[in-house]
């Protein structure tokens, strides 16, 4: 509040970074984006700063329907779509391998349904969050890749004097990116994807600290989050259910799982009702987790209803030093009726994971 006081400040200028600039890079020349084929965009020259946080996915297609003369009905891009084009999707730093990220569909609309907020959402319009439909049947999306990797999410540093790559597998069919009947056979084609990196250019004098940075030839840390999925194809018609998760990671930081069922009790959590007290704790949890200030997700009652629920579960509080080594991760869910048949379960584990780099030597390795 003293602060309004200060008459006498001047002004201050930072001119460390002299402009950033946006650069395309494509795949290469004989790549196809056919179902299963595997999308590889490298980024070869090193003596760059680049921003991955802020670099993002560019892609360009078409959706056709095949329309018979008895058939009605229409077919429209689903909620996140472009992420359920990808089977998986892998960062590599180096030729190493940094952060990864499979069932990118399902991994990345669970994990920013309960932390992209409301204005937020309204601009990712453009990333295909929300369903599409183009009367010619052409889209364009612009995807952040902070939406799909942890890496490009927590690590909001430049990245100097490595080599990049971004690898894409494709989906071994479109259905889960499509809302309406598929009956019509509606076909997506990709035309076009590119990734699309922000290079950062310093002032002379910051270009210089930089140098002499990797003159010295030490390590730099990275530390992010990284997000692994776990599946329960099918769960059986009871109320009672208990998931045994087998996982290798050594630190476990955070859990978030989604039941497609009746709204359940969950152990150790108390009784979820629809308390709007209690889901704001549960949200007090994650974005201090997260570093969050302030954490307004997107979600109504009616849109958790619909597609939920969500549980958060917070175990980043915990004594490392009991197990340093294989977490074994164990759900147990009493549900007020029997889970409908055909339903799945879904758990994404958040989890702490610190990479090391070498700008010198280019050698990357896995801390955790």
């Amino acid at each position: 509040m003293t602060e309004i006081l200060n008459i006498g400040s001047e002004p201050v200028f930072d001119d460390r970074i002299v402009k950033i600039e946006t650069h395309t890079y494509n795949p290469y020349a004989n790549t196809t984006f056919d179902y299963s084929d595997e999308i590889r965009i490298p980024i070869q020259q090193q003596d760059l700063y680049t921003l991955p946080c802020e670099s993002f996915l560019y892609v360009e297609g078409t959706l056709t329907v095949t329309r018979a003369a008895d058939q009605v009905g229409n077919v429209v891009l689903g909620t996140n779509c472009v992420a359920f084009m990808f089977d998986e999707i892998r960062y590599e730093l180096d030729g190493m391998e940094i952060d990864r990220c499979r069932n990118v569909g399902i991994t990345s609309t669970l994990k920013n349904y309960v932390t992209v907020s409301s204005d937020r959402s309204v601009i990712l319009r453009n990333a295909g969050w929300e369903p599409h439909n183009n009367p010619n049947g052409y889209f364009t999306f612009y995807v952040p890749l902070n939406l799909l990797l942890g890496f490009c999410e927590d690590y909001k540093r430049v990245v100097i004097n490595a080599r990049h790559e971004l690898i894409l597998i494709r989906a071994r069919n479109d259905n889960n990116s499509l809302v309406g009947s598929l009956a019509l056979e509606p076909t997506i084609k990709i035309l076009k994807i590119q990734w699309r990196m922000p290079h950062v250019v310093l002032n002379e004098i910051n270009k210089l600290s930089m140098l002499r940075a990797l003159e010295d030839g030490r390590y730099l840390s990275m530390g992010f989050r990284s997000w692994d999925l776990y599946e329960y194809p099918l769960l059986q018609n009871t109320t009672k259910h208990s998931w045994a998760i087998k996982t290798a990671i050594r630190r476990l930081r955070s859990a978030d799982g989604s039941e497609e069922c009746h709204v359940c009790r969950h152990k150790p959590i108390q009784r979820l009702q629809l308390d709007q007290r209690k889901t704001l704790s549960k949200f007090g949890s994650l974005s201090g987790y997260y570093g969050y200030e302030y954490l307004e997700p997107s979600l109504t009652v009616s849109t958790f209803l619909r597609n939920g629920p969500f549980v958060i579960i917070d175990c980043s509080h915990q004594n490392e030093s009991v197990k340093n080594a294989t977490v074994d991760v164990r759900i147990e869910f009493d549900c007020m009726e029997n889970v409908l048949p055909n339903t799945s379960a879904y758990c994404l584990i958040i989890h702490d994971r610190v990479i090391e780099y070498n700008p010198l030597t280019n050698v990357v390795r896995k801390i955790i």
